[in-house]
């Protein structure tokens, strides 16, 4: 079968690098695969394609559609790339690619990769289609994480984003055109998560389309449990103690939860002294070097790392991922920590009670509850609980999230979505 994935970036993102672990995963099962972009990365893969329009022009696209929202929003950049509006985009229906592939699979499209008018054009031209949900905003009207607001269950508008919602604000008009766009044919939809999958069959711009949810694939021969002390010498990283583990791509951002980790080691300091010493935190994302001698025990800053064999290096001079994020699907971090057995202690939300059994390979804290992050920690850090969380986390990998096995999953909605069309 020809598939053709899309995705805005190649390499930057969770969704991107999920887009492109599952190229290689279905590869690996016979199929012939390629990927549209809009960013290419440096290694780019021989079988990832870009627009024919030149980089300006896609540039300029994007700035476009930046340009609209920020209107929208009365001018002030207040919380802009939270949103998007699919206003701009590339036509994918005049790529060689897409007019040879038996599916078209879109992963995330925004920031002017797809329109909605492109998305319709797609389904026009009668080729069948695949989206899987890396986030909310295929079913909101413009957020990407709706948090507590329920608009998206009738119609958007009033917008708590927008600097001032109204009933006809931007969110309400971009849902209206999701509507007509969708209504042109038939999806199957892919959530990443039990978690979003829930949401998204109850999503009214859904209905009608069919939601499957397959986790993110991982290569668990590449990602595997090592030496931490020769992992260790190599990051340049402490001999000694137990190393905690932060990872995002943008590691000040409010929503990976990086203030309750801080009140959290806060509290075991306050609680433990010794722990001062015996603890050392790693914080890994852009702007993470503004963080620099906030916590309470000694940090080190690295900035985003794009560079697998880097962060799988990371991985394994841990001794505990911490993901005290706010909202999140189904992060790729915590199921890389997992395949090198690395439990993770994070809090109860989205997609993590699908990958973090609590108690079992690692620890679900109460939502936004610093104390019981903390005692999360100091439970998780003991010894034999360790050692029986990462032999678990190891085990949960290699049956739940491989590639053969993620493939397979795929290779029955391609089948599906091609029969139905």
């Amino acid at each position: 079968m020809r598939i053709l994935l899309c995705n805005t970036s190649e390499s930057t993102g969770g969704a991107a690098i999920a887009a492109r672990r599952l190229m290689v995963a279905l590869r690996r099962a016979g199929e012939d695969v390629r990927m549209v972009v809009r960013d290419r990365a440096a290694d780019s893969d021989v079988g990832v394609l870009t627009p024919a329009c030149p980089k300006l022009c896609l540039k300029a696209k994007f700035v476009a559609e930046r340009v609209g929202i920020l209107r929208a929003n009365r001018w002030r950049r207040h919380r802009l790339f939270e949103v998007d509006s699919a206003t701009c985009g590339t036509d994918l229906t005049r790529l060689p690619a897409f007019r040879q592939a038996d599916v078209l699979h879109l992963h995330w499209v925004n920031q002017g990769m797809v329109s909605l008018k492109g998305i319709a054009e797609v389904l026009q031209s009668g080729k069948p289609v695949v989206w899987t949900l890396h986030d909310m905003w295929p079913l909101t009207g413009i957020c990407h994480h709706a948090r507590d607001c329920r608009g998206w269950l009738h119609g958007c508008g009033n917008c708590p984003i927008l600097y001032k919602g109204s009933p006809r604000d931007l969110s309400c008009r971009t849902y209206q055109r999701k509507q007509a766009a969708y209504g042109t044919a038939p999806m199957h939809f892919v959530a990443c998560s039990d978690w979003l999958a829930d949401i998204a069959r109850r999503a009214p711009l859904l209905r009608g389309h069919t939601v499957h949810s397959i986790p993110n694939p991982i290569d668990t021969a590449f990602y595997t449990p090592a030496d931490p002390a020769a992992a260790r010498r190599e990051a340049g990283l402490p001999a000694g103690g137990d190393i905690l583990l932060f990872l995002a791509y943008k590691a000040t951002d409010p929503n990976k939860g990086i203030a309750y980790l801080r009140q959290a080691l806060e509290r075991l300091v306050a609680a433990k002294p010794e722990m001062r010493r015996a603890l050392h935190l790693v914080v890994v994302g852009r702007g993470g070097a503004t963080l620099a001698g906030t916590f309470a025990v000694p940090a080190t800053t690295v900035d985003y790392l794009a560079d697998p064999d880097a962060v799988r290096r990371l991985y394994r001079a841990a001794t505990l991922l911490m993901t005290p994020t706010l909202q999140d699907n189904l992060p790729n971090t915590i199921v890389e920590a997992m395949a090198c057995g690395v439990p993770t202690v994070g809090f109860r939300v989205g997609g993590l009670p699908q990958l973090i059994a609590h108690r079992e390979n690692g620890y679900l804290a109460d939502y936004k509850d610093a104390a019981d992050l903390a005692r999360g920690i100091a439970e998780t850090l003991q010894p034999a609980v360790r050692r029986r969380y990462a032999e678990a986390c190891r085990r949960r990998a290699e049956q739940n999230f491989s590639m053969p096995a993620v493939a397979a999953s795929y290779q029955a909605v391609y089948r599906q979505a091609v029969k139905h069309v």
